[in-house]
This record gives structure tokens, sequence and C-alpha cells, in this order.
């Protein structure tokens, strides 16, 4: 009877040591800042998704090699989307209640980030589409909960009209000029199009809009257009395998590549290497980063993760162009986070709804990005209230054959065009969706 009850004891006494065990778990977990990653590492988009999602994933295993987020460590997990919006939505909600809660998602993809729009406001989890998403959204009157920091394709493509303005020696010189869109038919690649359109009633000029079928591989069609319209410039709204295309058919075609701008998602090195010399001239707008294999960050990185073999992908790719871009969007990430512990407690977990509040008071400045090894990789970005873009800054750069080189000054999109266009945008979508704009006291919370 003893031995049965020392048993019974025992048995009680291991399950009491077990459950505090899994609390011990439950609370450690719970110290963790969980930033989950929707990623595409297969699929037609891979060769440009890998890069980013690498740069990404790099940047906050270095934000643990460097102590975590005021002692916060933080935690990530990927869900393969193949760059399907239903898959981006799928991923979403599976991974918005994990590790205690999102922090903050970034869909990596208009199409996605439309889906999610209307879900993040319910579930209280900030958005964040550097560079992509909903051009409208960086009005935070309407779109609380989305954060398109440092660009949208309306400043792309403002500030490729801007440049090829002053190639032609003023706008008055546009008139009459024939510029062509190449674009993705999907919300990402329709997304200029409003912005062209004003700039083309404004200066003159004709607009032609010739839509590629996803994921871009048959563009013999669209070319022979080109061929016969002779555009005196292309604009190339692509991503992935269409770009490495669209240069194959303008060389086929004699178009010539001098007279070709990317936007920033179809001017990265995927894009060119296949194609080599026949891209040399091929220019692409930059949101701020280019390559940026000497910056601080990346010596950092090379340093800390991939000395030690716990980087993520090839080495050699530290420093490209998208590996770069991800590297952004995760230190814009964590320090939104850092921003919402100056006001809701240092050295605490932020909860997704504390994080958006960070996100709409980020004031990155040139000492700040310094520190963080941002150091000649890019400008000031300051978001508001009212403004979840925070820098319309962008410059050009050029494909020698061998390698991208920066080929003009920094432009910044023209706030006069922009302001009431995202103004428009905004009123419209918050009227279709009833949607009331926030008060002035909202913006405290």
């Amino acid at each position: 009877m003893k031995l049965r009850q020392l048993a019974l004891a025992t048995a009680i006494a291991a399950a009491g040591f077990s459950a505090a065990l899994g609390s011990t778990a439950a609370f450690a977990q719970a110290k963790e800042q969980f930033f989950p990653a929707l990623v595409y590492r297969t699929g037609a988009y891979a060769p440009n998704g890998v890069p980013f999602a690498n740069g990404y994933i790099d940047y906050l295993k270095l934000t643990n090699a460097r102590g975590g987020i005021n002692g916060v460590k933080v935690s990530f997990e990927e869900c393969e989307t193949g760059y399907a919006t239903d898959r981006g939505v799928e991923c979403y909600e599976r991974l918005k209640g994990k590790n205690g809660g999102a922090t903050v998602f970034q869909p990596l993809s208009t199409g996605v980030t439309f889906a999610l729009t209307e879900k993040a406001p319910v579930d209280k989890i900030p958005l964040i589409t550097a560079g992509y998403g909903r051009s409208e959204s960086q009005d935070g009157g309407v779109f609380k909960w989305n954060f398109p920091i440092a660009g949208t394709y309306w400043v792309a493509a403002d500030v490729l009209i801007q440049h090829i303005a002053k190639k032609e020696g003023g706008f008055d010189k546009l008139k009459g000029k024939k510029i062509a869109l190449v674009y993705h038919d999907s919300p990402f690649g329709k997304e200029p199009i409003p912005l062209l359109q004003e700039r083309a009633k404004m200066h003159g000029f004709e607009l032609e809009l010739l839509p590629v079928t996803h994921p871009g591989v048959e563009q013999k069609a669209t070319w022979l257009k080109i061929r016969q319209s002779r555009p005196d410039y292309v604009l190339l709204w692509g991503w992935g395998v269409m770009n490495s295309t669209a240069l194959k058919e303008a060389q086929a075609t004699g178009y010539p590549r001098e007279k070709m701008y990317g936007v920033w998602w179809a001017g990265a090195e995927p894009d060119v290497k296949d194609v080599g010399m026949g891209a040399k001239g091929y220019n692409a707008v930059m949101m701020q980063h280019g390559a940026e294999k000497n910056a601080p960050v990346v010596k950092e990185i090379l340093e800390k993760l991939h000395a030690k073999g716990q980087g993520t992908g090839p080495k050699e790719e530290v420093g490209d162009v998208l590996y770069m871009r991800g590297l952004m969007s995760a230190m814009f990430a964590v320090e939104g986070v850092r921003a919402a512990q100056e006001r809701f407690g240092k050295g605490k977990v932020m909860t997704g709804e504390q994080a958006r509040w960070g996100y709409e008071n980020l004031n990155l400045t040139q000492a700040k990005l310094d520190a963080l090894g941002f150091k000649g990789v890019m400008r000031p970005i300051s978001t508001s209230c009212q403004d979840h873009m925070g820098a319309a800054w962008a410059r050009i750069h050029t494909w020698d054959g061998t390698k991208f080189v920066w080929s003009s000054d920094w432009y910044q999109a023209d706030e006069q065009i922009l302001k009431p266009m995202v103004r428009a945008a905004a009123d419209k979508y918050a009227a279709e969706k009833k949607i009331q704009r926030r008060a002035a006291s909202d913006c405290d919370k």
C-alpha cells in the first residue's frame, strides 16, 4: 500500500514538475517578439523571392546577435506562399495567433496586401508593405494598419517621369512623346497607372498600356506592339522571370535597353544576370538602397552570422539588391517595436497594437540609421499619424553589363501631385468600406 502511495505521490510530483516546466516554457516563449515571415522560395518568382527572404531572416538573426530589442529576443517562422494570394491569406491565418501573437506581417505581394487590408484592423495586426501594396495606404487617416514605409508605386512612377523629363531637357519636352508601360497584369502591375495617367495629362505625353499575363514568360506579342508603335521609353513593372524575359525580348526586337526603366522590383541581379551584356544600359528606380556590399550592416552580418555558419542563404548574395530590400524591411519591423517600447515599456514584448503605434511614430534619423549599419544606404524616414510612408526619396541605377551602378542623384516624388491623389483614393476607399476617417484624438492611440 505504501509503495502504491509513494508511486502515486511521485507521479503527482512529476506531473506538477512537468506543468511547471510547461508554464516556464510558455513564459519564455511569451518573452520573445514574434515576426512571421511570408516568403516564396518556390515557384516562378523564387529567384527574386529567395534573396529577399534571406535578407529578412538574417536581419532578425542579427537583432538577436546584438542582444535583441532592448533585451527582448525575436523569433520568426516562415510560411511559403508561392506568391499566390490565397496561400498568402492561409499563411496569415495560420501564423497570426502563434507564439503569443504576430507583431507585424509583411505580405511581400500587392495581391496579398489587398486581401489582408480588411483583416488587419479586425485582428489588430499592422502590415508593413515597404515599396508595394496600396499607394493610397500612405494616408494613415484611413489606413490605420497599413504602412508602405519608404515608398509606394506612385512614388516610383513619379520619380521615373521626373528622371525622363530631366534627360529630355524639361517637362515641356515630354509633349508628344510616347511612353509604354509593360506591366504584370495584377494589382501590383496596375498600381502605377493612375499616377502615370495624371502625369500624361499634365505634360502631354501618350501613355501606352501593355499588360503581361502571369508569370510573364510569353511576351512576344507585347514586344511586337512595341516594335510597331516605337515608344520613346518603356517602363517595366515586372517581377521574377517577367523581367529577364522582357530584356531578352527587347534585345531580340532591337529596342534600346538604355530607354528602358524598371520599377524597384525589376532592378536586381536575378533580372539581368542571365542577359548579361545584352541588358547593358538598362535602368531601374531604387527605393533608396541598391546593392550594398560595403555597408557596415552587411559586414556585421558576414562577421556575426555567416562566418559562424549561421547565415541564411549563400554568403555571396549578402548585400545584393533584393537581399538589402529584405534587410531593410526587417529593420523597419524591429525599429517600430523599439519605438513602441519607448512608450509602452523598454524590455517588454509589444502586442501588434502597440507595435502599430511604433510604426506610426517611427523616427529613423541619419544618426540612428548610421548606428544600425545603414550609413550611405538610406536617408532618414519619419512616419506620423497621417503619413504612413515617411519618405519619398529614390534614385536610378543602371546595369553596366556586370553590375548595377548609380546613374542619378536623389529624387523626391512631387507631393503636390501625390498628396491630392492619395487623399482622393483613400476617401474613395473609406466611402466604399464605410470607414470613418480617424479623429485627431485617435492619433495618440
